[in-house]
């Protein structure tokens, strides 16, 4: 078995087994990361998941600086993460559950050939929403290099859209204001500026980057935008709310343990 196996089925059984495990950059480097991902979500696909988007990670510098890294990445999103605004989630199949506010673009039509800037990638933009991202690691104590978060799916856990469905015309993404509170106190704000200067243009890198890759993006896919502030450690029972100016509210509940 060669490394990029060995390191996504460390990365699997921890998902499954509910144990974190070791890092996995004492097997792959950069380069085999996106390999070891797409290993896992294929796996995943098998089983009955469906692709339903991507999620942009390491946008905002407050969350680089958080995590040690320099630059963006991608993810996956599946339809078994999904979830609606004032929804109750699980926490039993968490390890080590954050959340993050963003926005949320649902694409109306494909990116598939470049170049791609901030206009190109608002025209296919259908219409932006609130939405909450629980980040999760498989990596014990979130000992993570770049590597490491991009074979582990870049940490993704689950996500909720908000209500509210916004057309660009209405809003100006680096310009929004974000608030985050977690049982009614504030925990994380933040602007769309933190993400990568303007959400548009972590959009417009993930369009070129899934295209490089030979999956570019299509129409009716959610992409998440990446954090406009820190993210913030959740625990069963807690209630999230986070407020984006011009997107409203969007807000969770996690499961107390044992319900």
């Amino acid at each position: 078995m060669n490394e990029v196996l060995i390191a996504a089925e460390r990365l699997a059984t921890a998902a499954r087994e509910k144990v974190p495990c070791a890092p996995v950059r004492d097997l792959i480097g950069e380069a085999e990361a996106y390999a070891v991902q797409q290993h896992n979500v294929a796996r995943r696909v098998a089983d009955g998941a469906v692709v339903v988007g991507r999620k942009i990670g390491l946008t905002s510098p407050a969350v680089q600086r958080q995590l040690g890294v320099d630059r963006p990445d991608f993810g996956v999103l599946l339809d078994d993460m999904a979830y609606e605004d004032g929804d109750e989630l699980p926490v039993s199949g968490l390890l080590q559950p954050k959340i993050e506010a963003e926005l949320a673009f649902v694409l109306r039509a494909d990116l598939t050939e470049g170049p791609f800037d901030e206009e190109v990638v608002a025209r296919a933009v259908g219409h932006v929403t609130a939405s909450l991202e629980i980040v999760d690691s498989r990596i014990s104590g979130w000992d993570i290099t770049f590597a490491d978060t991009v074979a582990d799916n870049a940490s993704s856990g689950l996500f909720v859209l908000g209500t509210d469905q916004v057309e660009l015309g209405e809003v100006v993404p680096k310009d929004v204001e974000m608030v985050l509170s977690v049982n009614g106190v504030e925990r994380s704000t933040g602007t769309g500026a933190a993400c990568l200067g303007d959400p548009l243009t972590a959009l417009a890198w993930l369009a070129t980057t899934a295209a490089d890759l030979g999956a570019p993006l299509k129409a009716g896919d959610v992409v998440l935008s990446g954090a406009l502030g820190p993210m913030v450690a959740i625990e069963a029972g807690d209630q999230v709310e986070a407020t984006i100016t011009g997107l409203g509210t969007v807000r969770a509940t996690f499961a107390k343990e044992g319900s």
